[in-house]
C-alpha cells in the first residue's frame, strides 16, 4: 500500500465516510448475523462499525504488519484477526452468517483472483446469508492515487454476471460515486430450488 493510500485509509475522515455513507447503505434492512467475516479490513475502520452489530467478527488480512496492528487495536473485543489469503480462506464451508469486503477488491491483482475471493466468500457463507461489498469506480485520478500499489478496479457493468457465474443468488447493485452490492448464497430450502419425494 503506497503512502497516499495508507494515510487516507487510516484517517478519521475515511472512517466517517465508511460509517456514514457506505456501511449503513449496503447493509440497510439486512441482518448481519451473529458471526460475520470481513475480508481485507485494512486499518480497521469498517471492522469498528461491524463489530458493534454482530456477536463475533472474524477479519482476515494478508499483510503481516497490518495484522499485528489490528490485533493490538481490537484486543479484548469481539473481533478475531486472522492472517491469511482470501483466495483460499482457512474456514469450513457454511461457517459464517454474513461476510463483507469494503474498498478492498481493487487491490486484488487479477480478475481471476477477484473471482476466487468471491467464490471463497460464497463457500464459507451459510445458505441464505449475504455478502456485502463496496468499492470505487475506475478513474484516472484513482489510477494516479494508486501509483506504486496494486490497482485493479472492477467494472460494475460486469459484476452481476460474474457473481451469477460464481453461484450467488439474489444480487442488489447500486452505482453512484462508487458502488455497493449485496449478493446472497442460495438457500434450496427457502428458494424452492431443490428436489424431494412426497
Amino acid at each position: 500500500m503506497n503512502e497516499n493510500h495508507a494515510t487516507l485509509c487510516s484517517s478519521p475522515e475515511w472512517a466517517a465516510h465508511l460509517h456514514r455513507d457506505v456501511l449503513p447503505v449496503v447493509t440497510d434492512g439486512q441482518t448481519l448475523g451473529p458471526r460475520m467475516l470481513e475480508i481485507g479490513p485494512g486499518p480497521g475502520a469498517s471492522a469498528d462499525w461491524l463489530r458493534q452489530r454482530v456477536d463475533h467478527l472474524v477479519a482476515i488480512e494478508i499483510d503481516e504488519s497490518t495484522v499485528s496492528t489490528l490485533r493490538k487495536r481490537f484486543a479484548g473485543t469481539n473481533v478475531e484477526i486472522i492472517q491469511g489469503d482470501a483466495t483460499a480462506l482457512p474456514f469450513d464451508d457454511a461457517s459464517f452468517d454474513g461476510a463483507g469486503s469494503f474498498t478492498m477488491l481493487h487491490h486484488v491483482p487479477t480478475s481471476t483472483l477477484q473471482n476466487r475471493v468471491l467464490a471463497e466468500a460464497l463457500r464459507v457463507l451459510k445458505p441464505g446469508a449475504n455478502l456485502f461489498c463496496s468499492d470505487s469506480l475506475p478513474s484516472s485520478d484513482l489510477h494516479q492515487f494508486h501509483v506504486g500499489d496494486v490497482y485493479n478496479p472492477i467494472d460494475p457493468a460486469s459484476l452481476v454476471s460474474r457473481l451469477q457465474t460464481i453461484g450467488f443468488g439474489a444480487i442488489t447493485l447500486s452505482v453512484d460515486y462508487g458502488f455497493t452490492f449485496r449478493a446472497s448464497k442460495p438457500d434450496p430450502t427457502r428458494d424452492g430450488s431443490w428436489n424431494h419425494d412426497d
